[in-house]
């Protein structure tokens, strides 16, 4: 694990990448690294994140400055800026079951090839997907996601990387930063080494690239 500047973590992310963004609906999610994307005008990007956040918040930042292009994640229904861009095509947007978003990435993080989730039998969500059946039931076999980048934010980081996280803020981060090539990670607070108990590692060190410091 690397301490950087978020200037420094976000110039490595190129135009066209495919970024996680953990967090719901604005809480947990790393809005220093969000404002440098926007600062930096990282363009044409793929976002996986549970939700569009809203105009100003969150991921909502990037859908405000018109970075996005392709978005893959629950709902958007509280952010109109999403819904015209999404309406006007000018992004793609890929809806999917909360429950199975969640799966897929995990499914990502472990080198699954995908998961297989009843979600959506009997709906459009099954369009063009394969399916199994297991004892009478059909599934919907989702594939894995991964991503080129995750950014996270933690409660707690230590100097190692080790991450522990705050209430529903354990939602996606955790899964996100197993399922990136690269994680950059933001924390309220950064603590020696030790001072997080074992117990409350949500995010083991070696998954962490990248640690921005407080400054």
């Amino acid at each position: 694990m690397k301490p950087v500047s978020a200037q420094e973590a976000v110039a490595m992310i190129p135009d066209r990448a495919t970024i996680m963004v953990g967090g719901f609906m604005g809480i947990g999610t790393p809005e220093r690294l969000l404002d440098e994307l926007v600062r930096q005008k990282k363009d044409a990007l793929t976002l996986i994140s549970n939700d569009g956040a809203v105009p100003g918040r969150g991921v909502g930042k990037l859908f405000d400055a018109g970075l996005v292009s392709t978005m893959i994640a629950c709902h958007v229904g509280l952010n109109p800026k999403v819904q015209e861009q999404m309406t006007a095509k000018k992004i793609a947007v890929d809806l999917v079951p909360q429950g199975t978003l969640l799966e897929r990435i995990r499914a990502g993080g472990h080198g699954l090839g995908g998961v297989l989730m009843p979600t959506g039998i009997g709906t459009a969500v099954e369009d063009g997907k394969p399916q199994v059946q297991l004892d009478g039931k059909n599934f919907l076999l989702e594939t894995a996601l991964r991503s080129d980048f995750a950014l996270i934010h933690a409660f707690q980081a230590d100097h190692l990387g080790n991450l522990s996280y705050a209430l529903t803020t354990r939602k996606f981060n955790p899964v996100m930063a197993m399922a990136a090539n690269t994680v950059i990670v933001t924390a309220e607070h950064i603590v020696p080494a030790g001072v997080i108990a074992p117990d409350h590692v949500a995010t083991p060190a070696p998954h962490v690239d990248y640690l921005i410091v407080n400054r």
